[in-house]
């Protein structure tokens, strides 16, 4: 049985589309394809049920999987553990996080204390983010809500109050605080369901007894202080933005609610082997989030 095929089926898998799948391995549909099938053949059963172009993992295929998903975890595991064996600590460390806002100024920091490791990042929301990390496809994740999962370990990197941005010459500008029921009223610009923002606002509006008056939902939470800063609408953004002053210029005011805030969180799989370069980031990320170069 061909690793290479192994990996290929992990991939097919997650994305039960051939042409998507050989778009991420870079190669062609028709190489992918026959190596499915000979993975099938040596196996003596088949993985997908197929319906003309479409096809869709089975209970064979699902059951493969989970094993497949173990497998080549524990050899990439194995990789990273005797290139540390070797006294090596170099390597790249991946990282998942819902915007890269959040970790720009500590990676430019890291990069500077560890010139030999390098650091490859990947935007997520919440579901993808407990994949990844089950996948080995990343090493840690910076999350601003808790992941569902018993075998993730997390380390709480700061916690930080988020704020309701509105235009800078909207009625509210100059005032320092405003009611859950009050922002309902006003129109709300949030990302897609799934979102740190998003679990917050429903979790303030719910409570609150208000519907909002949702007038944009994206997938790019680092764009909403900017079509906030257009005119567009209302929103929440973590005060991190307003230290930062990448964006658009907005002003700023206190929800009127106790919990308005965000714990941000690095993320691990408990089973997953953390290279010396991958210990580095961690120890380097808690060090620097507890200083002042994060206040």
């Amino acid at each position: 049985m061909d690793l290479q095929n192994l990996r290929y089926f992990q991939v097919v898998a997650r994305h039960q589309h051939i042409s998507r799948a050989a778009e991420e391995l870079l190669v062609a549909q028709p190489s992918l394809s026959r190596a499915i099938a000979r993975l099938e053949a040596d196996l003596g059963v088949p993985l997908f049920d197929r319906r003309g172009r479409q096809i869709r993992l089975n209970a064979q295929g699902e059951a493969f999987l989970r094993r497949v998903d173990r497998v080549l975890s524990e050899l990439d595991d194995a990789r990273r553990e005797l290139t540390d064996a070797a006294g090596e600590v170099e390597g790249t460390v991946a990282v998942a996080a819902e915007t890269m806002l959040t970790l720009a100024a500590a990676l430019s920091a890291f990069r500077g204390a560890e010139p030999g490791i390098g650091v490859r990042l990947y935007q997520s929301h919440a579901e993808s983010m407990v994949r990844r990390l089950r996948l080995r496809e990343v090493d840690f994740c910076v999350a601003s809500q808790p992941l569902e999962g018993t075998a993730l370990r997390s380390l709480v990197l700061m916690r930080e109050e988020v704020l309701l941005a509105v235009p800078p010459d909207h009625r509210w500008a100059g005032r320092p605080s405003v009611a859950v029921e009050e922002v309902a009223r006003e129109p709300f610009i949030v990302p897609r369901p799934g979102h740190w923002q998003r679990v917050l606002a429903d979790r303030l509006f719910e409570r609150a007894g208000v519907l909002p008056s949702i007038v944009c939902e994206g997938d790019e939470p680092g764009a909403l202080q900017d079509l906030i800063g257009a005119g567009l609408g209302v929103g929440l953004i973590p005060s991190m933005a307003r230290r930062a002053g990448t964006h658009a210029e907005v002003a700023w005011l206190e929800v009127e609610a106790e919990d308005c805030e965000r714990e941000l969180a690095l993320v691990w799989h408990r089973d997953a082997y953390l290279s010396a370069a991958a210990r580095r980031f961690r120890d380097f990320a808690a060090e620097y989030y507890a200083g002042p170069a994060a206040a």
